[in-house]
């Protein structure tokens, strides 16, 4: 795969065992992310970054570095995809993941035939993102059976849609950006004479 992944995590036995799953799925290279800066560097040169979480019992510890990559600046970075490996996972784990973005959330076993098909799911297709005051992330509507939450269900408010595809040779190309504006409701009260 010409793409390149970042590995984030705790220095753990689940980080340094998807170090080697990476390594053996053949990224063009496979490193701990050091620094936002570092990956922006490395976009130009592999246009297309995976940045993969190792499991971790604080999911708290991901939001920074979630959230430095889908509200980057740079637009090849800020749709890379973000993948998750539970190794017990809850529906609050996946919950969390999902509110911070994530493209994925890969479970237990993690053989290399299944993560590769899982990673290649987000290469060549196209996908919905979407971006409001609070998210910037895959449509994450109705996934894994989840039930929705307050925030899902709501109506109204300005918000963007962008449909994306990935390449490894050309990163990131968007399809189509609509930024929506509801119209606002106006409620009419007449009075019976």
């Amino acid at each position: 795969m010409q793409a390149f992944a970042y590995i984030v995590g705790p220095d753990s036995g689940p980080r340094a065992a998807l170090f080697d799953l990476a390594r053996g799925i053949g990224f063009a290279g496979v490193a701990p992310l050091s620094s936002m800066a570092a990956a922006g560097q490395q976009i130009l040169a592999t246009p297309l970054c995976f940045f993969l979480f190792a499991a971790t019992d604080d999911l708290r510890s991901l939001r920074g570095i979630a959230d430095a990559v889908r509200f980057s600046t740079v637009r090849r970075l800020r749709f890379s995809p973000l993948v998750y490996f539970a190794e017990s996972p809850s529906a609050e784990t996946i919950g969390a993941c999902l509110n911070m973005g994530f493209d994925d959330i890969i479970t237990m076993p993690f053989t290399q035939a299944r993560v590769e098909e899982r990673l290649a799911r987000q290469v060549g297709q196209p996908l919905v993102y979407y971006e409001t005051a609070s998210y910037f992330g895959p449509d994450r509507r109705g996934r894994n059976g989840l039930p929705r939450t307050a925030h899902e269900n709501r109506t109204g408010g300005v918000y963007r849609r962008f449909e994306i595809i990935r390449d490894i040779t050309g990163g990131t190309h968007v399809l189509r950006d609509d930024h929506v504006v509801p119209e606002a409701r106006v409620t009419v009260m007449q009075s019976l004479q």
